[in-house]
């Protein structure tokens, strides 16, 4: 029997909800009794995956790169949950894999717009408007909490890899996001951390070549892909009172990739 965690009465926005990875993540959030949001670009696959999750899934069409309709699903989704207690900066795109003198600006432009642009949008919505609401008290800890943000990185992050500069910088950038934001509202009860996973099985996983595919699993001294499941389990944990003093941590999901 896995850990368990309680939830209940919280409320929390997942970007990208509507991915496999956003799905996962919000399923596990669901089952420990929070309620959700998903916050996606495509308002089709959004109705595909509230079907899915069913009851306490409520969803919303955000462009996450567009500063003006991030502050407005803010202000709604705040009015909406009565607060927001967890945001899972979730959205994120792959980009062109090749190398960096044969990438198009537009493409690398891109995956720097959605990849750590939208989640500094949607952070500074997200964090400016969760200061001002009332700490909550903790069921774990005598030190009142006001929230907790959690940001999918990536380990190529941390390693960079070849034919994906964009998507390493990208993810480079949020985990220095996460600790510079981390700092600012230490004193706020505001816990903000990132994960680092290798590759899981999603969509984006199927976007790669079966080379490029080979190269990224030999890099893994597990041999496998993260599982979606184990990515949600370490968010709800990263999501939780349990987690009260781990603020700017980057949580490794490398299956031995890590470095450092």
């Amino acid at each position: 029997m896995g850990a368990t965690y309680d939830l209940s009465g919280r409320f929390a926005i997942v970007t990208g909800g509507a991915g496999g990875l956003g799905r996962g993540i919000a399923r596990a959030l669901l089952d420990a009794g929070a309620r959700v949001e998903l916050w996606d670009v495509s308002a089709a696959a959004l109705a595909e995956a509230a079907a899915e999750l069913g009851e306490g899934v409520g969803i919303r069409t955000v462009d996450v790169t567009d500063a003006a309709a991030v502050d407005r699903a803010a202000d709604a989704a705040f009015s909406a949950g009565g607060g927001v207690d967890i945001l899972v900066n979730n959205a994120g795109v792959l980009g062109e894999v090749k190398p960096v003198w044969e990438t198009s600006p537009e493409n690398f432009q891109r995956v720097l717009q959605i990849n750590l642009f939208g989640a500094y949008l949607v952070t500074r919505a997200i964090v400016g408007r969760m200061r001002q609401q009332a700490p909550r008290p903790s069921r774990v800890t005598p030190h009142p909490l006001r929230g907790h943000v959690v940001s999918i990185a990536s380990i190529q992050g941390k390693e960079g890899m070849a034919s994906a500069a964009a998507y390493s910088a990208s993810k480079a950038g949020l985990m220095a996001l996460t600790k510079s934001v981390a700092k600012e509202t230490a004193q706020d009860g505001i816990i903000v951390t990132a994960v680092t996973p290798a590759a899981a099985e999603t969509a984006m996983a199927r976007e790669i070549s079966a080379e490029r595919r080979a190269d990224i699993l030999g890099r893994i001294p597990m041999g496998r892909f993260v599982e979606v499941e184990e990515v949600a389990r370490m968010v709800l944990w990263l999501s939780s009172d349990e987690c009260s003093f781990s603020t700017g941590g980057i949580f490794d999901l490398s299956g031995g990739r890590a470095t450092y």
